[in-house]
């Protein structure tokens, strides 16, 4: 599976648990980090957690894909899985408001709003 592959399984996961505000963020020629960032949102710390760890067994339940790095899931405010090629961010409202990362890339082309 590529990265761009991954990045639409990630989104149709979260879309799937009623994630908010779903972005990816096209990076491959602006760092070696990743090929791609994800932002969502959940509306409580519960489903903030909810949304991390649903993905995080089902990308290794079913498609056997394991992340290189989790944080901050046990809070419920934010967390991060780091799947080499894709970064997932996941925040609750304030969270994302204060920290707003798609700022970064709004005017750029590389930023995608997913509508799955």
């Amino acid at each position: 599976m590529n990265s761009k592959e991954k990045t639409n399984l990630i989104c149709k996961l979260l879309s799937d648990r009623k994630a908010v505000g779903i972005v990816y963020i096209d990076v491959e020629s602006k760092t070696s980090l990743c090929d791609y960032f994800i932002i969502a949102g959940g509306r409580s710390k519960t489903q903030v957690k909810s949304l991390a760890e649903n993905l995080e067994e089902k990308l290794k339940k079913e498609y056997a894909i394991v992340p290189r790095r989790v944080e901050g899931v046990q809070s419920g405010r934010w967390a991060v899985l780091d799947y080499e090629d894709v970064i997932v961010h996941l925040f609750g409202d304030e969270e994302r408001d204060f920290y707003r990362l798609e700022r970064l890339w709004e005017d750029g082309e590389n930023l995608t709003r997913y509508e799955g």
